[in-house]
């Protein structure tokens, strides 16, 4: 299936790699300017070619840096909030200072920055609507004993999807969220160095397999599509069949 974003403005943070920079990459395939989001100085500073983006240097624990982006926002017709990661500096969330870290950048910097946009969102003339799409996890539905702050923040931004969905519909915004499965990205890759953990993670899903990047970048385009006009509040598991079994 092919999508067609000519002539819309599109923010992915945390799109220098991984599930981040194929969502980003989809939406320039689909003719969308796309600005991405990453900590480091400038785009040179990354292996990937970041040149098909505008960049961005931006802390999701900033939160200076997330206002002075937003106030920047000349027009933007989708945010899609991925930028995240578990055991945030190293910490362990089981110490209360690793979980507040990890719901400072997991949840609370995409609620700030989501919020931030509210009008630059609310301006678009789009078809089906702005959208706003946050990337949660499968550690929102189940134990996990090794990311608790991790898990509890997307579980969090499970509910804030749909908070927010009902919110802002009245302004034409519709806000949804992907959980992807198991994916090969540089976030699991140490995965690979324990293959009894792994192959457990494999084992729980229908199809036993890591998914790719451009899987999940796939569900993102649909849910910002004019296809997904009636969809808002909505949590779409790209999973490989993970929570079915």
């Amino acid at each position: 299936m092919r999508f067609d974003f000519g002539g819309t403005s599109v923010l992915v943070t945390g799109g220098t790699s991984g599930i981040g920079y194929a969502v980003a990459c989809a939406f320039a395939d689909a003719g969308a300017e796309v600005t991405v989001t990453g900590t480091r100085a400038s785009a040179a500073d990354y292996d990937r070619d970041l040149a098909p983006f505008a960049f961005r240097q931006l802390e999701m624990r900033d939160r200076d840096d997330i206002d002075a982006l937003a106030a920047g926002l000349g027009g933007l017709d989708v945010l899609v909030n991925n930028a995240g990661a578990n055991l945030p500096d190293g910490r362990d969330e089981w110490d209360p200072e690793g979980f507040s870290s990890a719901l400072d950048l997991n949840v609370e910097g995409a609620m700030r920055l989501t919020v931030r946009s509210r009008s630059a969102l609310a301006a678009s003339s789009m078809a089906g609507g702005a959208s706003v799409v946050n990337l949660v996890s499968m550690t929102a539905f189940r134990s996990t004993t090794i990311v608790p702050g991790y898990s509890a923040a997307k579980a969090a931004l499970v509910a804030l999807t749909r908070n927010l969905a009902v919110h802002w519909a009245a302004d034409n915004i519709r806000v949804n969220a992907v959980a992807p499965g198991l994916v090969d990205t540089p976030m699991t890759a140490p995965m690979t160095a324990f293959p009894e953990v792994l192959d457990a993670e494999l084992g729980r899903g229908a199809i036993r397999r890591m998914g790719a990047p451009e899987e999940i970048a796939a569900a993102v385009l649909f849910l910002c599509s004019e296809a997904s006009a009636f969809t808002t509040g909505s949590v779409l598991a790209v999973d490989g069949g993970y929570l079915a079994r």
